[in-house]
């Protein structure tokens, strides 16, 4: 296995126990064909947040808060893989290196709003070339379509082109696929599917904001026989910032346990906003104490625990 030289004392055995993620149906299993969900972090946008791209931090989160899964925001635009790919990608192998190394999945997001296939598939030619046959490893090609792009004209197109691209290098890839608007149209793509095999669909949603409307859509793509994965939720408004709404971030969680969708929280950061999990000036080291939580990061990280807890029983 490429990766860290941690990768031989992991914290966590979820890879270890679970292996490659497939697609069966509309759920996402493991190697084994038993149904998976994974619960974790998002880091924030690679170029604004780099220094939380390291080991310790995602060693803690799988070791403390009970993590599975990570997610590297790998940003394309404002002065992201756009302006700098050699950082960027540095900072990607940085984080799938760490999440290796404790024994994690990590979800290698395209951070854009746009379309870039052309600087896509070169980003995620190097990572797959580089991490083939990892089973940690989860692409998710396109963060969140803009609304005034078509699944059918231009997002499914998009998909087919680099997810080929990323399966010339590392034929058995998972792979996550943005939707319409945000990752909110999700019903629209599972009634035009992709037809590959292993392919789930990005759902994104934030608590204040986003309610049944939106896990209605998201009921009517899994009735289609669209598997899901949540690669980025908030406990708060979708400009992530207030208000938390507590209420609904746990029916959404409870939503997501009954339908085994995994779920990663936007953000392992510490950004003056609601939705971080960490206040301005927290390390970027992890050992947080729990003065160095926003209300958000102690929501999650209990709620990382809890489910992490009720597994082991």
């Amino acid at each position: 296995m490429i990766g860290s030289p941690a990768a031989a004392d992991p914290v966590s055995q979820i890879v270890a126990e679970h292996g490659h993620l497939h697609v069966q149906g509309n759920r996402v299993v493991d190697a084994e064909g038993r149904p998976l969900t994974l619960r974790g972090m998002s880091l924030f946008w690679s170029q604004w947040k780099s220094a939380f791209y390291n080991r310790r931090t995602i060693r803690w989160i799988a070791s403390d808060w009970h993590a599975t899964a990570v997610r590297a925001a790998v940003a394309a635009a404002s002065g992201g893989y756009i302006t700098d790919p050699a950082a960027q990608t540095r900072r990607a192998e940085q984080a799938i290196d760490a999440a290796i190394g404790a024994g994690i999945y990590v979800v290698v997001d395209w951070h854009a709003h746009d379309p870039m296939p052309d600087e896509a598939i070169r980003f995620f030619g190097t990572i797959a070339q580089r991490y083939r046959g990892v089973p940690n490893l989860i692409y998710e090609t396109w963060n969140e379509p803009l609304p005034k792009y078509g699944w059918s004209a231009v997002i499914k197109p998009y998909h087919l082109r680099v997810i080929a691209a990323i399966r010339a290098e590392d034929p058995g890839a998972f792979v996550v696929a943005g939707t319409r608007s945000w990752d909110q149209d999700v019903d629209e793509a599972a009634a035009d599917p992709l037809a590959l095999r292993d392919v789930a669909y990005s759902l994104h949603f934030y608590a204040a904001t986003h309610k049944q409307a939106i896990r209605n859509k998201a009921e009517a793509a899994l009735a289609h026989g669209a598997a899901l994965f949540v690669t980025e939720y908030g406990t708060t408004a979708a400009n992530g910032d207030a208000p938390i709404d507590v209420a609904e971030t746990r029916v959404w969680w409870d939503w997501c346990e009954a339908h085994g969708i995994s779920y990663l929280n936007w953000s392992l950061s510490d950004k003056p906003e609601a939705s971080a999990v960490l206040k301005p000036g927290a390390s970027p080291q992890g050992g947080w104490p729990a003065d160095q939580l926003t209300v958000s990061g102690r929501m999650v990280r209990n709620q990382l625990r809890a489910a992490a807890d009720i597994k082991a029983r």
